[in-house]
């Protein structure tokens, strides 16, 4: 299973909204494509479900991970100018699943912030790379996520309980999908590099270990040559989907 070939962006985006089960999910996938957006003047705001607590590779101890990790998230989205990060409560790092709970959470974050566009994990998995966008939680946020667009956010009478609240549906046009297979839509990062860089280095308790800048650009040129881009240009690559 697959996805269909992307589809074209829409030209007239005013607010997007990024669904993502941990924090550093958002900055190792998209960092340069939201600072591209803000530089657009495009609103973005982040939605993180879990708190990271299963995460880090050193002796930090597991009731301080969360403190940290939520930490870290605001300040890279601070690099970015993204003001806004949220985060669900009560959903556990390493045993999400895409339930109702989680799919009434998340429409009520769309329905809250309207966003023209949603950006999220690619719901489906990855056969020939079980590790990174294959995670568990990510594939079931994508699924909630999707679940969340359509039907839930747009349906008055899904989730009643949040109209009485008043929050009102709301249609989200777009869905942008990152980790899933044969992503087709390359954005050119390489002038925002920097700023994708700094943004993953304030993730310290997940990326101190390693060289992040060697690691990041290996990978961001792989996709940019399977996008058929010159050398020496740097990609982040999705499937874009219309909802309408």
């Amino acid at each position: 299973m697959s996805f269909p070939a992307s589809a074209p962006i829409l030209a007239d985006v005013h607010r997007a909204l990024a669904i993502f089960a941990h924090p550093d999910d958002v900055d190792f996938a998209c960092a340069g494509t939201i600072a591209g957006w803000k530089d657009d003047g495009i609103e973005v705001a982040y939605l993180i479900v879990t708190r990271g607590e299963t995460g880090g590779f050193d002796d930090t101890e597991r009731t301080e991970m969360p403190r940290l990790r939520e930490a870290e998230q605001r300040a890279a989205a601070a690099t970015l100018g993204v003001e806004q990060v949220e985060y669900l409560d009560g959903y556990p790092d390493g045993r999400l699943t895409p339930t109702v709970a989680l799919r009434r959470d998340i429409t009520a974050a769309i329905r809250r912030f309207r966003p023209d566009r949603v950006l999220t994990h690619a719901p489906l998995r990855r056969w020939e790379q079980l590790t990174g966008a294959s995670h568990p939680d990510h594939l079931a946020v994508g699924e909630a996520t999707t679940c969340a667009i359509y039907p839930d956010a747009r349906n008055r009478f899904s989730h009643p309980e949040l109209t009485a609240e008043g929050l009102e549906p709301w249609v989200v046009r777009e869905v942008w999908y990152t980790g899933g297979p044969a992503p087709d839509h390359a954005v050119d990062i390489t002038e925002r590099f920097d700023r994708k860089l700094a943004a993953m280095r304030a993730h310290r308790s997940q990326t101190g270990h390693f060289d992040v800048e060697d690691w990041t650009r290996d990978r961001l040129t792989t996709a940019a040559d399977n996008a058929g881009l010159p050398p020496g240009r740097l990609v982040e690559a999705f499937t874009v989907l219309r909802t309408e």
